[in-house]
């Protein structure tokens, strides 16, 4: 089983990602073969200096370079692809990214000591993180070809911060390559986007979504296929709802409340639901990773689980559970934006019924809900929910408060009185 293997419908990304990893063991190779020799100092540094940047055997645009922006749509797998390229750039196998290899499986795994990896779990990507990420990206690979920095959510740094990341990537070391991934290209400053290869992912087919379910998790074929539709081919989403059982009854639940609101009061109180389920959904997924770490730092401090903290070591204590409150923070919005996803589905599906589109609905199972809501409403009724929709996530990513968004949401689905 190849690298490769989870990262569905890509495949014009996988060519050029497995083309530049050709490219780059020839130019190692040739590297090596010059340091073998005993190079001069001066000709092994110019043949490193193109390294990366090297690949003239290779067609044009498909060749290995220093950086690169992995750009796609939210549930295509940029974070799965980048991390598939890195494994194959440290691949010895017979094939880059044959996945059998030792480097192949430890980079898969997250062990590689040469693949540096990001990904925040707070709100945004902090000034000292980037900075310890440069310092990684200086040192030379310890038993890779190459030096790999990995970053997950580039587009959660702010610009202060990105600037701070721009020398780092416009001249790194020989032997480092940067992969950022954002949802597009425009998340990140132009400065940055134009000292790298941009590979953009598409949105994957349902059915490889539902193959790579069944593949990887072991779901039923019909509900796989069912939890690829209803997430529109996010892999994220289409897993969650094709390994928990009772994701499909809070989907239900939150698609049928917006059209049986008859009053702002309604709205209201939809909406602390809504926000009110988020936060124990959050709750429940952080909890026990949140006592397990605070048990191991008292373990480490030399501390007693239920004991009085001296002063001294307060600080610490405080600044893992102020990180918790970030992370819990973040799964709430997580939790929220795929609630935003689902109700665009729904009406989705209403505007495609006004419209007399014979598209495949997406919510099968609401399609008397979506008949009903498209009799009683207008096309531009429909939009103007929609667009309410992706206000209110852009909303929740500016950090505003979660009860006043959904609310002001909820206010806005409300049925109009009169429909058409």
């Amino acid at each position: 089983m190849s690298v490769w293997e989870d990262v569905v419908g890509q495949e014009s990304a996988v060519a050029a990602f497995t083309a530049a990893a050709r490219a780059a063991r020839q130019a190692a190779e040739q590297r090596e073969a010059q340091a073998d020799v005993g190079l001069a100092p001066e000709a092994a540094r110019g043949a490193d200096s193109g390294g990366a940047d090297s690949g003239a055997t290779s067609p044009a645009g498909l060749a290995m370079t220093h950086a690169w922006l992995v750009t796609g749509p939210p549930g295509s797998g940029r974070s799965n692809a980048a991390r598939a390229f890195a494994a194959a750039l440290q691949c010895t196998g017979p094939v880059p990214g044959c996945g059998q290899c030792k480097p192949c499986r430890d980079v898969m795994a997250g062990s590689h000591p040469d693949v540096v990896r990001l990904a925040t779990e707070k709100l945004i990507i902090t000034m000292e993180e980037v900075k310890t990420l440069i310092g990684e990206a200086q040192r030379r690979p310890w038993t890779g070809r190459w030096r790999v920095i990995l970053v997950e959510d580039a587009d959660r740094m702010a610009e202060r911060t990105t600037n701070v990341l721009l020398k780092s990537i416009e001249e790194p070391p020989p032997q480092t390559v940067w992969l950022l991934c954002t949802p597009s290209a425009d998340d990140v400053l132009p400065t940055i986007r134009s000292r790298c290869r941009l590979v953009t992912l598409r949105i994957p087919p349902a059915d490889a979504v539902a193959e790579l379910l069944v593949r990887r998790d072991g779901a039923d074929p019909e509900l796989a296929a069912r939890a690829a539709r209803a997430s529109q081919s996010h892999i994220g989403l289409a897993r969650h709802l094709a390994t928990d059982a009772d994701a499909w009854d809070r989907r239900r639940r939150l698609l049928l409340a917006p059209v049986s609101l008859r009053s702002v009061g309604d709205a209201v109180l939809a909406a602390a639901s809504l926000v009110d389920a988020a936060e124990s959904e959050a709750k429940e997924a952080t909890a026990e990773r949140d006592a397990r770490e605070k048990a191991e730092l008292t373990r480490a401090l030399g501390l007693e689980s239920d004991g009085k903290i001296p002063a001294a070591l307060r600080a610490q204590i405080r600044q893992l559970e102020e990180d918790q409150k970030r992370r819990a923070k973040r799964a709430r919005t997580d939790v929220l934006d795929r609630a935003m996803i689902d109700l665009l589905s729904f009406y989705r599906d209403v505007l495609t019924t006004q419209m007399g589109s014979d598209v495949e609905r997406v919510n099968l199972d609401l399609s008397d809900a979506v008949d009903q809501a498209a009799r009683t409403t207008s096309p531009e009724q429909s939009l103007a929910r929609i667009a309410a929709i992706e206000e209110c996530r852009s909303r929740l990513r500016s950090n505003a408060a979660p009860l006043l968004a959904v609310e002001a949401l909820m206010v806005q689905l409300r049925p109009q009185a009169g429909g058409r």
